[in-house]
């Protein structure tokens, strides 16, 4: 079921426009802890310290800062940052189509589903035509007080707007360097035969959060009493290169 609606606007491209409900496409279970005081159990208070004077700073004495240089700072002042805020538009504007698969899945940020809003005709309509051209929309809007960057994309027949990153944030790949290295015909046969007899069609709900399950398991057994037994964690050591064949073997004999 879709959570409550988050944002209302219009999907905008030439003369077209289509009333659209924005809805979020994840959400995340995480325990919280709070900060303790060991001794008597109340929560701890944030405060901020003065680093010179070693003393709690009000509210109203606090103001923000940009470090120009080692310890050169500029006073900016809420006014200030309010004028470079966008304006709280409500149009999602489509500056041009590209093809789907062009989109690198490293710029992918966060998924919202997009509801028609009013009337189904024009939502439909551009449905329809992404799948059948098989294009993304790359478009920017406003979103609680925030420049956004993005894809329009389908989801079977649904509209979703992928937020993506910008350019300047995205450290291309091939930053990392990597140096070529040889591999044997036998090593690429073993590893292709390896992929073969894992593939399986992709099913999420087959994998659960392992570290979320064992936090409960902790605070079960804790909030019944019984004493926690610390385990020393394994460290598994890559796999040397003269080795290689070997594992690779190894590792098609337990899936055959």
């Amino acid at each position: 079921m879709a959570g409550r609606t988050l944002w209302k606007g219009y999907i905008q491209f030439s003369d077209f426009n289509v009333p659209v409900k924005l809805h979020t496409a994840v959400h995340q279970e995480r325990m919280q802890f709070h900060l303790l005081h060991k001794h008597d159990r109340v929560k701890l208070h944030q405060q901020m310290i003065c680093a010179h004077e070693k003393i709690p700073v009000p509210l109203e004495e606090q103001s923000k800062g940009f470090e120009l240089e080692d310890r050169k700072y500029i006073l900016v002042d809420p006014e200030e940052l309010e004028q470079t805020k966008p304006d709280n538009g409500r149009m999602i504007k489509v500056h041009e189509f590209v093809r789907t698969e062009q989109i690198d899945p490293v710029f992918l940020e966060r998924m919202y589903y997009l509801e028609p809003d009013k009337t189904l005709n024009g939502y439909n309509a551009l449905v329809s035509a992404l799948k059948e051209t098989g294009t993304a929309g790359v478009c920017t809007w406003t979103m609680r007080r925030r420049s956004c960057f993005g894809s329009l994309q389908i989801n079977g027949k649904v509209l979703c707007l992928n937020t993506l990153r910008y350019a300047d944030e995205v450290i291309p790949a091939k930053s990392l360097g990597l140096e070529k290295a040889s591999l044997s015909e036998k090593e690429l046969k073993i590893a292709r035969e390896l992929i073969n007899q894992l593939s399986a069609p992709f099913q999420p709900e087959k994998f659960q959060n392992e570290h979320q399950k064992k936090l409960q398991d902790l605070i079960d057994k804790k909030a019944r009493g019984e004493k926690i037994a610390v385990l020393r964690p394994r460290r598994l050591k890559p796999t040397a290169p003269d080795k290689l064949l070997q594992a690779l073997n190894a590792s098609l004999e337990k899936v055959a």
